[in-house]
């Protein structure tokens, strides 16, 4: 009896997994890597679901460390026993016999026996990602988010070389308030828009424009900062914040570990509706429970059926669900997020939630 109920916890998670996942119409059995793909995208091939990285790869999210590394060449192959993916350099196929390759070895019954060797890969570098970067790149590096007591605090552009109104690349600036105990390199911002919790009113924080890279020449009561790079017209009154820390390539995607609903509150860019792969900040935070990595879906608030008759209350559709996104800065109270998938256009006060 003891041994069955090993038995049973031991399938009991592939049959949770081979469960939730859902495999695409056309999921092929196979798939070679190619340069320039990403794990969600080739797990979206073989998945309704690519954000569910543990069940799909047949890892458990609480004790892996890092994702597979997959390498252009590659072959990803599902397996049809546990419907996770593999990867090798050919898949199994019952239909056809192997052929003999370089460290494989066939018997005279005509079956071909598969012995490890060794393989060369490309560096660490060559991996494929886990999302593509070049659509978040921008924000990784930069301050996004200030609170009140940040702002109050920063270090500030007091005064400027000749008294110049506006400087630029290779210009002389002196600031206020600079510790010396933080390093050389610093970037410089300018308060933008202040968010706010739609519901409630409270501030969530206030987003910053990034304006350029500034080193410190000499520290003093007013430091003394050269202008690295400007991107827009740096003047008195503007702020400095250390070089944000990056982001992890490699961090699983997984829905978050409770409940959270949150809402669409600013489409960067400053434009009213967005599409796939576009960045888009929302009402909750690291106090709130997100962490980079997780996957909310995106839903459209449902459509007020009115009725004609005085005697009976309008009808509310249920909201619909209609893409996936994917945060990947998180701030105390408020969190940056790219739109991976959507059939419809993304708009503010849109909800985004643990998926269903």
């Amino acid at each position: 009896m003891r041994k069955i109920i090993s038995l049973i916890c031991l399938l009991l998670p592939i049959a949770v997994y081979a469960e939730e996942l859902q495999l695409q119409e056309n999921a092929p059995q196979r798939y070679v890597v190619v340069k320039g793909d990403t794990l969600w995208d080739i797990s979206a091939k073989f998945f309704t679901d690519p954000w569910k990285w543990p069940q799909i790869w047949g890892y458990n999210k609480d004790t892996i460390a890092d994702p597979h590394w997959i390498y252009p060449g590659n072959v990803v192959y599902l397996d049809p026993n546990t419907h996770t993916l593999k990867v090798g350099e050919s898949a199994p196929d019952s239909s056809e016999v192997p052929s003999v390759t370089e460290g494989n070895i066939a018997s005279d019954s005509g079956v071909t026996k598969l012995e490890p060797r060794a393989r060369e890969v490309e560096g660490r570098g060559e991996a494929i990602e886990m999302i593509s970067l070049k659509d978040i790149g921008p924000f990784l590096a930069r301050p996004l988010v200030i609170e009140d007591d940040e702002l109050d605090s920063a270090p500030e552009l007091v005064g400027t070389y000749e008294q110049r109104q506006l400087l630029g690349t290779d210009d002389v600036a002196y600031a206020s308030n600079m510790p010396s105990d933080q390093g050389v390199s610093w970037q410089i911002y300018r308060p933008g828009q202040t968010f706010k919790d739609p519901d409630t009113g409270e501030v969530l924080g206030h987003e910053v424009v990034y304006l350029g890279d500034a080193s410190v020449e000499k520290f003093d009561t007013l430091t003394t900062l050269r202008i690295k790079k400007a991107v827009l017209e740096i003047n008195k009154g503007d702020r400095f914040a250390q070089t944000a820390t990056g982001f992890s390539a490699n961090y699983q995607p997984h829905a978050p570990d409770k409940f959270i609903s949150a809402q669409v509150i600013s489409i960067y860019g400053g434009v009213l509706q967005a599409g796939q792969n576009a960045v888009v900040t929302l009402s909750k935070g690291r106090r709130d429970g997100l962490e980079n990595g997780n996957v909310l879906a995106l839903y459209q608030k449902g459509e007020v059926v009115r009725n004609p008759s005085i005697f009976r209350r309008n009808t509310v559709l249920p909201d619909v669900r209609y893409g996936l996104v994917f945060v990947f800065r998180v701030f105390d109270k408020v969190s940056y997020a790219l739109v991976m998938q959507t059939r419809l256009p993304v708009q503010l006060l849109d909800r985004a939630s643990t998926p269903e």
